[in-house]
């Protein structure tokens, strides 16, 4: 881990030496940080490639930061996790955002190209249209009931969570900003960015089809791949080891 930089916005995985490659986790809505602990322990840990930081992103509003507000849009979420970014940059990045994250991942690196001059290393995305194929949803506008159904159905948030009615009020709100980012975040125009970009996708996913995750080419004139995996909206959860040696094989 490298002396000297401290941030809020992630929980660090690595070696203790000088990290060579970073790898930038973006969870889902509703997610946190510690959805990508097995990925930090498994690509930072004791016995692994050497030179590899992973950087799990802690969005406000849960766990360590749960007494800040919650940002409630994908450009918001962007604009604060690039510039928390920068002083990560003197080694090449690596990002992977699942569902939300993988709007707020690609926003992120665009703005660390035409904002910064820096090009990530490639853009990993799952479970999440293309920005051009994006549809409203008006789920934060429902009721809490009505909310927690659309996160339990889903899956990937810990379901003991929403149960307790004491910690269920502590991540409501996040969840629901968490949910207006992602409804309001329609569709636009197909920017490009400079790096490749590399698509991941569930072959059961109840909501993100094939054909939607192909769409990510069009923003993609570098370099364009789609894999599809055994599982539903959270198959990343079972099929961890298959996306670590993916991402170990890119960063190695």
């Amino acid at each position: 881990m490298t002396v000297g930089i401290d941030s809020r916005w992630f929980r660090r995985y690595g070696t203790g030496g000088t990290p060579h490659r970073r790898l930038v986790c973006l969870p889902h809505a509703g997610g946190s940080a510690s959805f990508f602990h097995g990925w930090g322990t498994a690509l930072a840990g004791p016995g692994t490639a050497d030179g590899v930081e992973v950087l799990a992103t802690r969005y406000p509003g849960r766990q360590e930061r749960l007494e800040e507000p919650a940002l409630d849009s994908v450009e918001a979420l962007a604009d604060e996790i690039t510039a928390a970014l920068l002083p990560f940059a003197d080694t090449p990045l690596t990002l992977f955002g699942h569902s939300m994250g993988a709007s707020v991942g690609y926003e992120v690196a665009l703005r660390l190209e035409t904002r910064h001059g820096i090009r990530p290393d490639a853009l990993f995305v799952s479970s999440r249209k293309a920005p051009h194929a994006l549809t409203p949803k008006d789920t934060y506008l429902r009721g809490d009931q009505a909310l927690l159904d659309e996160v339990r159905g889903l899956g990937g948030t810990d379901t003991a969570l929403l149960d307790d009615v004491d910690l269920r009020e502590l991540v409501l709100p996040a969840i629901r900003a968490d949910f207006k980012a992602v409804g309001t975040y329609g569709p636009r125009a197909a920017t490009p960015v400079s790096c490749p970009v590399r698509a991941h996708v569930g072959d059961r996913d109840p909501g993100i089809t094939v054909a939607d995750m192909r769409a990510w080419a069009a923003v993609a004139p570098a370099g364009f791949d789609l894999t599809v995996l055994p599982g539903d909206h959270f198959y990343l959860v079972q099929q961890q080891d298959v996306l670590v040696r993916t991402l170990a094989a890119h960063l190695g």
